[in-house]
């Protein structure tokens, strides 16, 4: 209530990136030993219900960060003592970027929304991998980390693939999953790695530097169309990868209520349908054969079982985190364990695919709340 009130329409006066960048230099008081362990008695919910396994590794529970909050792992001890089950940094590139333009954030507080069109900025693969080294020695103790890889901006499409393995090769020893983005809508060209020939160029080179066996995702666009779709998950299928992630920000801007006329990937409520949707397509044509982490527009209980339901097997949350503060996490798992109670499953992955009533659960929700 006190960052709903007071400390959100506080920071909402600033422009969104000063407000962001504001929080990055807070956050990184965290992290040490002592700040994050304190914190984490506030926010964290553990229970063995929750936990979920999913390509080899297990997760505490299943609400993770989206990538693109911590893209330099700059917050690992501020988000460790959330209580997210995973943390998935970046966006990453091979080499040190500074991305688009400023401005290249926009808040729609009508809409829960926000348009951004960063472009990737980031420190590179070699000074994030530093940074990784050196906290995981400060903090006591850290979720599943996945590392977001993508394309530098002034590395042709022709020469994608060694990026991609550059990134792969110096940060896939510090993560539990690498995230390949060939969806962002903010890098020129970057959503043509999509295409099947491409894609599988990507994939089968990062399949030859995986020594460790290290689980790869890749993060889908929601714009995709049904047929790209099915290539896309062809390709995937054919190149073995542990699973998709689905979705990244949409060029869509249907259903706005803010007028607002920025190019940039919209996340948040609007695209929640949209990206439901697209899991459950996804779903239907993999099933079990692939992992499935689901994000886009997720911010309440309701929005994590429809998405556990319509297939993924984790979810993750952003743009919310931004409208809800710091203890959406803690309700987003207090939320599930009692709606798990209530349907009688004992956890998770019994959810995955299995269609829910929405109006008794709206009706549960209430009562709940």
């Amino acid at each position: 209530m006190i960052y709903k009130n007071v400390l959100a329409p506080l920071l909402f006066l600033l422009d969104p990136e000063v407000a962001h960048d504001g929080l990055r230099l807070l956050g990184g008081l965290l992290n040490n030993r002592i700040a994050s362990s304190l914190t984490s008695l506030i926010y964290r919910v553990e229970d063995s219900h929750l936990e979920t396994k999913l390509a080899g590794i297990t997760f505490k529970n299943p609400i993770g960060l989206a990538a693109g909050f911590d893209k330099n792992a700059e917050l690992l001890g501020l988000f460790s003592a959330l209580g997210f089950g995973h943390l998935e940094l970046g966006t990453v590139t091979g080499k040190a970027q500074p991305g688009n333009p400023k401005p290249r954030i926009f808040r729609l507080s009508s809409d829960r929304a926000l348009i951004n069109r960063m472009g990737f900025p980031s420190i590179g693969a070699d000074a994030v991998a530093i940074r990784l080294r050196r906290l995981s020695s400060c903090l006591p103790a850290v979720p599943v980390l996945g590392i977001n890889i993508g394309k530098s901006k002034e590395v042709d499409l022709e020469r994608a693939t060694e990026d991609y393995v550059y990134s792969f090769k110096i940060l896939a020893p510090l993560a539990q999953y690498v995230a390949v983005n060939v969806s962002s809508p903010n890098t020129q060209g970057l959503r043509q790695l999509q295409e099947k020939e491409r894609l599988a160029g990507i994939l089968t080179a990062l399949n030859s530097e995986n020594h460790g066996g290290v689980p790869i995702f890749v993060k889908l666009s929601p714009d995709l169309t049904n047929a790209e779709l099915d290539e896309v998950l062809d390709c995937c299928d054919a190149c073995r990868v542990a699973g998709v992630i689905a979705t990244n920000t949409s060029l869509s801007r249907g259903g706005l209520k803010t007028p607002i006329d920025q190019s940039g990937g919209l996340s948040g409520a609007p695209i929640r349908a949209k990206s439901l949707d697209f899991m459950r397509r996804i779903y239907g044509l993999v099933g079990e054969r692939m992992a499935l982490i689901g994000v886009g527009g997720v911010s309440s209980v309701e929005d994590v079982v429809l998405m556990l339901s319509a297939g993924a097997s984790l979810v993750q949350v952003y743009t919310a985190l931004v409208y809800e503060g710091p203890s959406l996490v803690a309700r987003l798992n207090e939320g599930l364990l009692r709606e798990m109670r209530r349907l009688g499953v004992g956890s998770p992955a019994e959810l995955r695919g299995n269609p829910i009533d929405t109006r008794e659960f709206s009706q549960s929700l209430d009562r709940l709340w």
